[in-house]
């Protein structure tokens, strides 16, 4: 199994306003965008980061090859608990993840 980093262009993410979080995977080609799609779930990327799956928003955009996963911050962006102010450490965290 490879990690989802090696399989893929870019995973990046940041702020969606400052209640939630977005990532996006730029998958780079339709084979590496359909291999994202089955076997990177939903609950999956919840277990990463420590969230319901219930509360994570998933979008495959096949037309750029782009998954995309919304979901509220831990932490409202700039209170005192907030670990990572925009957002862009999450990606490196999802990168990891092994993908079949």
């Amino acid at each position: 199994m490879a990690e989802l980093g090696d399989i893929v262009y870019k995973v990046r993410s940041k702020n969606a306003g400052p209640f939630w979080l977005t990532v996006d995977i730029f998958c780079g080609n339709p084979e590496a965008f359909h291999q994202v799609c089955n076997g990177l779930s939903t609950q999956r990327v919840a277990s990463v980061f420590g969230t319901d799956a219930q509360s994570i928003k998933r979008f495959e955009i096949s037309d750029l090859n782009v998954v995309k996963f919304s979901l509220p911050r831990p932490s409202i962006q700039g209170a005192i608990t907030d670990r990572d102010m925009h957002g862009a450490s999450w990606a490196a965290l999802l990168s990891e993840v092994a993908i079949n």
